[in-house]
């Protein structure tokens, strides 16, 4: 069994994956222990449907306490659909059924449309998705031919772009927040258009911090993992904890409110950037550059509470240049 095989030490921190299409966010994850031999407390933030490709970030250690925090930032995303067909998957893995020829339509009317889909939308999820409905995923009732209510969720769609028109495809860069499902967006599309409308390819190209163009493929993970000769060369390309936290302000903290953090206490002395009453969040230092915690500021008895605690022992490149 080779190093890169074996359970190897643990690790902290965020690794930019750019997932395959083809395959299941799990399948991507799991190819990412057997090559990095990290084997406990590593997980995907923001599953992608096997259709699409992308940045997919990967969290190792302590980073797993902040998979929530990484799905909820804003995400972007390229799709290409085609109009004049329905799909029940919402996507080409489905039973395709034509609905109308989409040639006439101008790009006014498909812009006009769109104009629907953006600010905060209701949303009704596509039944092949992984969204539970008592205790079952839609999925695998979807699979077994049954089709349920779905209640429709709030989500928010910041901006949809028009990058190219080539009916019947039709090409969009989609801006938009947790929880929206681009198949959903590319469905209702086409019943607005009256023609119908599916997905034929899905890229994310960014979520938070995590970009495309600075993401690692399965094959140069595997290369770099090889080219320490012990299985590590991989953790050149680990991102610290705190490097996914970059839109939160930085504060330094003296060593009394330092032990204080450590035991999960509040700490106070610290100006409040936000408005009166405005909860707000922070990213709190050591003076010699560690990252201890998030910090929340707590109108109701003026002290900044520790929300997440972090054990790092290494000064990071993210903290500031001095106390706040």
């Amino acid at each position: 069994m080779s190093s890169s095989q074996q359970a190897a030490p643990a690790v902290n921190g965020f690794l930019n994956l750019y997932k395959p299409a083809g395959i299941t966010s799990m399948e991507a994850l799991r190819r990412v222990k057997r090559i990095t031999g990290q084997r406990k407390k590593v997980g995907h933030a923001g599953t992608i449907d096997p259709l699409a490709e992308g940045v997919l970030p990967i969290c190792f250690g302590q980073a797993t306490r902040l998979m929530e925090q990484v799905v909820s930032g804003w995400k972007r995303y390229r799709m290409t659909m085609r109009l004049g067909a329905a799909s029940t998957t919402y996507d080409a893995e489905g039973a395709i059924t034509e609905i109308a020829n989409p040639e006439g339509l101008t790009r006014e009317e498909i812009a006009a449309a769109l104009e629907g889909f953006v600010g905060k939308i209701e949303q009704v999820p596509p039944m092949y998705s992984a969204i539970k409905v008592d205790g079952r995923r839609l999925y695998e009732l979807a699979r077994s031919g049954k089709e349920v209510e779905r209640a429709p969720r709030q989500v928010e769609v910041s901006t949809i772009s028009i990058d190219e028109i080539a009916l019947p495809y039709l090409r969009l860069t989609v801006d938009c927040g947790k929880g929206t499902y681009l198949r959903s967006i590319a469905h209702d599309l086409g019943e607005a258009l009256g023609c119908g409308g599916y997905v034929t390819q899905l890229s994310r190209l960014s979520c938070g911090q995590f970009t495309a163009e600075s993401s690692l493929t399965l094959e140069s993970l595997a290369d770099a993992a090889g080219e320490a000769g012990n299985g590590d060369g991989w953790q050149k390309h680990l991102h610290p904890v705190d490097w996914a936290l970059q839109e939160l302000a930085p504060m330094t903290v003296t060593g009394d409110a330092e032990r204080a953090i450590g035991h999960g206490q509040g700490v106070s002395g610290v100006e409040h950037g936000g408005a009166q009453g405005e909860y707000e969040q922070r990213r709190a230092y050591s003076r010699d550059g560690v990252f201890l915690a998030i910090l929340e500021y707590r109108p109701d008895s003026d002290l900044w509470q520790p929300t997440r605690v972090f054990r790092g022992t290494a000064p990071s490149p993210y903290a500031p240049e001095g106390p706040n």
